[in-house]
């Protein structure tokens, strides 16, 4: 996130003055946000960054135990310098958090610089190549434009200038999870494609007595685990594709100063960041039993895989937290719809009301698929804001109300980010300019995505 915070959060002058050295890898950058008191919740974070009007400077510091900056990538022995986000403070008012750039190391010999403690956190489930780790400021100065100031600023006098729109850092966190579902994509991609070769090359058990040993891919029950999971995979690779193009589309829009997208396209993000790392980890682990003892043997390649796609699920946001954030979202959505508002883009299926989809037939068409999950989406949405309601109606206050239905916002969120799935995949496969054959492949493995996200939640589309 280091280059992608300086490219989308820095003035005209800053990147000219950063970005040539951080590409050349002469500033070798981290993003230094979470800390051992607090990651998700943002506006929790401790670290200070205070500014002296006299010197023209801001003073860095990490205040508490809790501050510490804690597992930043290649902090502890690589970097040395990192984008710090902390909070403002000028003319004794806090602005929230901002980011600001911080030199930790000497270009010349790589010495720690005064006021700054690193180090490496220790070892972990995955990445042990990677020296994540600790830093702890006391009392560093720095001068007053390492503040990133594209959209908020602090003049010399200690003035605070807050941006036009408080939605316009989303543009990283947008680029961040973007990439996380190609990774989710490649992650499961690659373990269907050991776990099925295997399958087909491994021989075991006889079916009748001095009956040939069949290839395990021949058991209906190898099947019924691999290859729902492969049609998942071109889900996620098709769900990555749109994320990549929404997210270059979307740094266009923020650049000429339109945002109306960018609160829709920040919860479909944050939703698909969850579902698709948490589907990817689940799929790579039934890949690993699928190739009984060998898969846990590392000459397989899937024990490494698992464990670079599992921190996926926590890292740049838990995974529940996410997707009480797409929650928050479809609430509003929701609630606009109520209001009589036009929903915008993909969520303007709420306002739809469809109806209970009974037109599954031998065909499984894709309007019938689409039609079922859009159901089942508008339905959860709809219960969890009406159970929310009742609460407050009750006399619960709004935020205790929030978290006595927490359980059915999940499953709203859930089946939202299943439906865009599902969706979307049904979009590319009609839009194909593919050969017919290829195209007839492409459909059926569509099908087997949206038919076993039925069979997985059955209790949810019968109801």
């Amino acid at each position: 996130m280091f280059i992608p915070t300086i490219e989308q959060q820095g003035t005209a002058e800053q990147k000219e003055k950063w970005l040539a050295s951080a590409y050349s890898e002469e500033m070798k950058g981290t993003y230094a946000q979470t800390e051992m008191g607090h990651g998700t919740f943002l506006r929790g974070l401790e670290t200070t960054a205070t500014y002296d009007p006299k010197t023209k400077k801001f003073i860095l510091n990490s205040p508490t135990l809790t501050s510490i900056k804690y597992w930043p990538a290649a902090l502890g022995k690589t970097t040395n310098h990192c984008v710090v986000v902390a909070q403002l403070y000028t003319r004794g008012a806090c602005h929230g958090i901002h980011t600001f750039m911080l030199q930790t190391r000497s270009l010349e010999d790589h010495s720690v610089l005064p006021g700054i403690e690193v180090g490496v956190i220790g070892n972990k489930f995955g990445f042990g190549t990677n020296d994540n780790g600790y830093l702890k400021i006391t009392n560093v100065r720095i001068p007053r434009d390492n503040m990133l100031m594209r959209y908020s600023k602090v003049l010399e006098d200690g003035t605070y200038i807050k941006p036009k729109n408080s939605k316009v850092s989303y543009g990283v966190m947008v680029y961040i999870r973007s990439l996380i579902v190609k990774q989710a994509f490649s992650a499961l991609a690659e373990a269907c494609v050991i776990s099925i070769r295997y399958s087909a090359v491994r021989r075991q058990s006889e079916t009748f007595p001095g009956g040939i040993e069949p290839q395990i891919l021949d058991y209906q029950t190898q099947q019924y685990r691999l290859f729902p999971l492969l049609a998942t995979a071109y889900a996620l690779y098709f769900a990555g594709n749109y994320m990549s193009t929404a997210y270059s589309e979307g740094s266009q829009k923020i650049e000429k100063g339109q945002l109306e997208e960018l609160p829709q396209l920040h919860a479909l993000s944050a939703g698909l960041k969850a579902f698709t790392s948490y589907a990817a980890s689940a799929g790579v682990e039934v890949c690993r039993i699928c190739c009984g003892g060998h898969g846990y043997s590392h000459a397989s390649g899937l024990p490494k895989i698992y464990v670079s796609i599992v921190p996926a699920c926590t890292y740049e946001g838990e995974n529940t937290v996410m997707m009480l954030q797409v929650a928050r979202y479809l609430m509003k959505c929701y609630k606009d719809k109520q209001q009589g508002s036009k929903l915008p883009g993909f969520v303007s299926y709420i306002a739809e009301i469809p109806e209970k989809s009974s037109c599954m037939d031998e065909h499984l068409s894709f309007n019938c698929l689409v039609k079922a999950y859009k159901h089942r989406a508008a339905r959860l949405i709809e219960a969890a804001a009406k159970h929310m309601q009742s609460l407050i109606q009750s006399g619960s206050p709004a935020h205790e109300a929030w978290n006595k239905s927490s359980v059915q916002l999940l499953w709203a969120a859930n089946a939202h980010c299943h439906l865009f799935c599902v969706q979307n995949f049904v979009e590319n496969i009609e839009r194909s300019s593919g050969d017919s054959k290829t195209n007839e492949v492409l459909k059926a493995v569509c099908q087997l995505y949206g038919v076993r996200g039925i069979l997985e939640n059955l209790g949810e589309f019968i109801q």
